[in-house]
């Protein structure tokens, strides 16, 4: 099958280019590198010629919250109207576990809002939300340095390697659509704190990491289950453990 890669240069994209690629089928990274750009409609067109499936894993270039939500609703009209035109019969969208239940934080609501338009656009589909991803725990552990410590929120974590997110996209877009959402997410639950304090130490930072409920996840305040599954026994685990990828990078 001819299958087109929304954001195949980014992280998610390119791995997931690849896989789709050694599983036999024709994968096209597309994006602005590739004269494809789903906010303003260039390329796709052109790009979705004889594609049967699409996978949408573009990202906002900025996150304040008035620009991602535009960013998302009107590169996902673009898209979905795109795709109807030339017949894709399968339309796959990367989201985050979670983003109905983080209504405190832009990006989250950004997404919600992506969602809907694929439930509401008439085509068959399957959305993936995953959870945070490896690559991203440096970040968010600079992101919650306060003083002299690192603070995170008091909640459950269940990170998942970027390989294993592509894997997933490529086993949900090599089926039939599914028409609803499925949750992925790594092989250990633990709480936030855990995986923080891993990820400081194997960057040989000393300082003390703390738990606190008060503590906001990029201005959203946390419950202890808001960023895990919300079906744990449904969800597909990846098989790459958290140890085992950090002594890696």
């Amino acid at each position: 099958m001819k299958m087109v890669v929304i954001g195949g240069s980014g992280l998610i994209g390119r791995q997931l280019t690849a896989e789709l690629g050694r599983r036999g089928h024709e994968a096209v990274a597309a994006s602005p590198r590739t004269g494809v750009d789903a906010l303003t409609g260039e390329g796709l067109a052109e790009v979705l010629v004889g594609a049967e499936v699409v996978v949408d894993v573009a990202n906002a270039p900025s996150f304040e919250d008035a620009a991602v939500l535009d960013f998302f609703e009107r590169s996902s009209r673009n898209l979905l109207a795109a795709a109807r035109r030339a017949g894709v019969t399968h339309h796959v969208a990367l989201s985050i576990v979670g983003t109905d239940r983080l209504d405190g934080n832009g990006y989250f609501r950004a997404k919600v809002a992506q969602e809907r338009l694929i439930v509401a656009s008439g085509l068959p589909y399957t959305i993936v939300r995953a959870t945070q991803f490896f690559e991203f725990v440096a970040t968010i552990t600079a992101a919650s340095v306060v003083g002299d410590r690192i603070v995170v929120p008091d909640a459950d974590f269940q990170p998942i390697a970027a390989a294993d997110v592509a894997a997933a996209l490529a086993e949900v877009a090599v089926h039939e659509p599914r028409s609803r959402t499925i949750e992925i997410a790594g092989p250990d639950r633990l709480p936030f704190r855990d995986f923080v304090a891993r990820c400081a130490a194997a960057a040989g930072d000393r300082r003390a990491v703390s738990a606190d409920r008060s503590a906001r996840y990029f201005g959203a305040a946390l419950e202890k289950g808001s960023l895990v599954p919300e079906d744990a026994a449904a969800a597909r685990l990846g098989s790459t453990r958290f140890a085992t990828w950090l002594a890696t990078v």
